[in-house]
């Protein structure tokens, strides 16, 4: 965004995307390619007219299912791709339980329970893995706090930890585990969908950096129908912005709400910026009606019969964030 709008950003993408239509040895294709022999050069077809399609106000799913119809989807998936799509190791594993591109999925009843008590499990692994961060080893970022990340224990490729950071400016890089920190791994695909290294890294005033927040300074989970508040201290390490975003458990998206965009921070779109207080420190607040001294933009509305979480994100996060000597308050239960 632009001074906290986002227009011109949208009238640039309207004005610049372009969509190719795929024509082997036309755009995209390498001159390599062609050397090879593998295709012959083309031209390129006409461009046409791209159609943008406005989501805003529409609803749709994007979570995968958890019973047996999980395996079905990946079915479907593995017959729509190409069989070179995938990585060979995860093929086999699917072949093993009877998804092999071009052949029919066809499990007997025996199968079928047994992938259906699979998905149940495996469903119940990732939300309490994801769910439960703060009380997995190493993944609170704080002594003794709710606040966490999984991202840590393995980096953005879930293997090894991000580098360290010399006092020369220098990237450390930590010696390789070669072991995938699966759990990790489930955990953040849970409730996420993408990662990237500049989620990730110890540099200041480069990427974002996210805070997880699953139950209060009680140890227990956020109840829609009542009133937290958090205390983010003087000086918030985000040379760019921040924001606190509240998700639905069930659907791991954003909550709806009458509120329509459940955020609090320091921009002004798409609800007013957060306002400090006297001494410099600023007040969240959730719940499910808003305080009567709580400014608009430091109340974010839930839902009472909905259970919720939270993601702290600091844009172009700042040293003390890293060095910790920055830390939010826990959510507390307002009585």
């Amino acid at each position: 965004m632009e001074n906290n709008d986002p227009k011109p950003s949208v009238d640039l993408i309207k004005d610049k995307l372009k969509i190719y239509p795929y024509t082997p040895g036309g755009y995209g294709t390498s001159i390599a390619t062609a050397l090879a022999g593998q295709v012959r050069l083309e031209p390129n077809p006409p461009i046409p007219p791209t159609k943008f399609v406005d989501g805003s106000g529409k609803s749709f799913n994007t979570i995968p299912p958890n019973d047996f119809t999980y395996f079905e989807t990946l079915d479907k998936l593995v017959q729509l791709e190409p069989a070179t799509s995938f990585n060979p190791e995860l093929l086999g594993q699917l072949a093993a339980i009877g998804i092999v591109k071009g052949k029919p999925f066809a499990p007997d009843e025996r199968m079928k329970k047994i992938l259906t008590d699979a998905a149940a499990v495996g469903n119940a692994a990732g939300r309490s893995l994801n769910f439960r961060a703060a009380d997995y080893p190493g993944w609170a970022y704080y002594p003794n706090s709710m606040w966490a990340s999984m991202l840590w224990q393995g980096g953005f490729d879930f293997e090894t930890p991000p580098p360290m950071i010399t006092k020369e400016g220098l990237f450390k890089a930590l010696p390789p585990t070669g072991a995938r920190t699966l759990d990790s791994r489930a955990a953040f695909y849970y409730g996420y969908t993408m990662d990237s290294p500049g989620m990730i890294m110890r540099l200041p005033n480069v990427g974002s950096q996210y805070l997880m927040g699953f139950s209060d300074a009680q140890k227990h989970p956020f109840d829609g129908s009542k009133t937290y508040k958090v205390i983010l201290p003087p000086k918030i390490p985000a040379a760019k912005f921040w924001s606190f975003t509240v998700y639905d458990n069930q659907t791991r998206s954003m909550l709806q709400t009458p509120q329509r965009y459940p955020r609090a921070g320091s921009q002004t779109y798409s609800s007013p910026a957060s306002v400090e207080n006297a001494d410099g420190s600023t007040t969240i607040y959730f719940g499910p009606t808003k305080p009567a001294d709580a400014k608009a933009g430091n109340w974010i509305q839930t839902t009472p019969d909905k259970g919720w979480f939270t993601i702290l994100r600091l844009y172009s996060p700042l040293e003390s964030f890293f060095t910790k000597a920055w830390r939010p308050s826990e959510i507390e239960l307002v009585q």
